[in-house]
């Protein structure tokens, strides 16, 4: 096959029937490549990539925008994009959604509300086909925004009722299970370090809280919040904050794995044996946590197959397909190890 340039005569934009000729095949099917790439053959896909590469041709969006009510572009707005844990769900939303040929605009709340509706306001004058979005603790004017827009819309790492479209999971039955399994191991004197303090954290809290409360071992003086972000820093400035002001407290629950790593790493500076003095929990399950010394009992989060099925949702609702069920809970996982 020779993959001698076709001559361009239009300007310069190289078009879908020039691709199509230095391939061997019809506009048609290049323009199934491009935008559903799962109906082509995998050495199609590949010949066609190839000579659209070598010919630098360029999708017009907008034009296809306007022929088909469609921008082939879906919104995701995520607390944060240095987190591991929201890396994580944006990979499983991207396995999906790029290979159906949308593009993702992504979108760095920084835990702000009020961030957050200015995104959807600028990402909603783009006309996505659809919002992926973290949690409901949006402000009216954004919720307002989405109801108006008639977008549809996924929330994801959190549940509510049926009445929304939402893939995550119980955040505050986490919570409880892991204050459950320490006071199982007969910890009485439980702390709790609690950074960020965005609605999901404060889920967790709650949680702790009535496990606490169902065993008669309220413990008001072991929590330390802070709104600072969680970071393993932050995790050593807290415990030192809990041992001023909780000096018996026999265990701990980090709402966080990079905080409990941080209360680890302290532990063993000052000479704390962990879990004979002080047992230490977090939670996620981050890729260190299995290999530090001693390794550190956590809840493990599904953050992949969240975003997965709940880019995976969205699709059915851009079809105009309903989801069975709306809201799918991919639980969670108490994994105990040596830190208890």
């Amino acid at each position: 096959m020779s993959t001698r340039k076709p001559r361009i005569t239009h300007g310069g934009r190289v078009t879908l029937t020039e691709i199509a000729q230095c391939v061997g095949t019809s506009a048609i099917t290049v323009s199934r490549a491009i935008n559903e790439p799962h109906r082509v053959s995998d050495e199609l896909r590949a010949r066609i990539e190839s000579a659209i590469a070598t010919l630098g041709y360029l999708p017009n969006r907008a034009a296809r925008a306007l022929a088909s009510a469609r921008s082939d572009s879906v919104a995701v707005l995520i607390p944060s994009l240095s987190n591991t844990v929201f890396t994580e769900l944006l990979e499983g939303v991207r396995d999906v959604l790029h290979g159906h040929g949308y593009r993702t605009l992504i979108g760095d709340t920084r835990y702000s509300p009020d961030e957050e509706e200015s995104l959807i306001r600028a990402y909603l004058g783009h006309s996505p086909d659809g919002v992926l979005i973290t949690g409901f603790d949006q402000t009216e004017a954004t919720k307002q925004l989405l109801s108006t827009s008639r977008v549809p819309v996924v929330h994801m790492m959190e549940l509510m009722d049926s009445t929304t479209y939402a893939v995550g999971l119980q955040q505050y039955d986490a919570g409880l299970a892991m204050t459950s399994h320490l006071l199982s191991r007969g910890y009485r004197r439980i702390g709790f370090l609690g950074a960020q303090l965005d609605p999901r954290v404060m889920q967790r809290l709650a949680g702790y809280r009535a496990a606490l409360n169902a065993a008669n071992c309220n413990y008001p003086a072991g929590e330390i919040l802070d709104a600072t972000p969680s970071s393993i820093g932050l995790g050593v400035h807290l415990l030192d904050r809990l041992l001023k002001q909780a000096p018996d407290c026999d265990a701990l629950f980090c709402c966080n794995d990079d905080l409990a790593l941080g209360v680890l790493f302290e532990c063993q500076r000052r000479g704390i044996r962990v879990p004979q003095q002080l047992a230490v929990a977090g939670f996620n399950d981050l890729a260190a946590s299995a290999w530090v010394s001693p390794t550190l009992t956590t809840i493990a989060t599904p953050r992949y197959e969240i975003g997965h099925a709940a880019a995976a949702m969205l699709l059915q609702l851009m079809k105009h397909e309903l989801p069975d069920p709306t809201v799918l809970d991919l639980g969670f996982a108490v994994v105990v190890r040596e830190s208890t």
